[in-house]
């Protein structure tokens, strides 16, 4: 799949929401614009040090798989924020709300450039219309 690196200014920019505090819920009402689609989009949140919504980028549009997500599109927004963490999030246009090996591939892909980048990776949301999953859970049992 091609994948379209669209730094999302402008239209749905999050100019520092001090009072939005992001948890997988919040994720999910936040990537309403992404749920119904039928292309996979990888989404993320820059957070600051309180873990208050700084700014959301799409990353990539397309099928999401470890080579097409690179470490550096994902953390070049997180150092122009001067992010403390952040939380990633893709849509599933299948509806399957699990995560698949690729998804988990990319995650602790990310998770290792953060831990180099100092800049936490704190959840992985997987969005459908209806539901979704924090990756992270499927972590903790592996």
């Amino acid at each position: 799949g091609q994948v379209l690196a669209a730094l999302e200014y402008g239209r749905r920019q999050f100019a520092h929401h001090d009072d939005i505090i992001i948890t997988p819920e919040k994720v999910f009402e936040l990537c309403a614009d992404i749920r119904n689609s039928r292309k996979e989009h990888f989404v993320a949140f820059y957070l600051n040090s309180r873990g208050a919504l700084i700014a959301r980028e799409i990353i990539s549009i397309g099928t999401l798989d470890a080579s097409l997500v690179h470490p550096r599109e994902v953390f070049e927004p997180a150092l122009r924020h001067g992010a403390a963490s952040i939380v990633v999030a893709h849509n599933h246009p299948s509806g399957v709300v699990e995560p698949s090996l690729d998804d988990i591939e990319v995650t602790k892909k990310i998770i290792h450039a953060g831990k180099i980048l100092d800049v936490r990776v704190i959840g992985h949301v997987i969005v459908t219309d209806r539901v979704f999953s924090d990756l992270f859970e499927y972590l903790k049992n592996e």
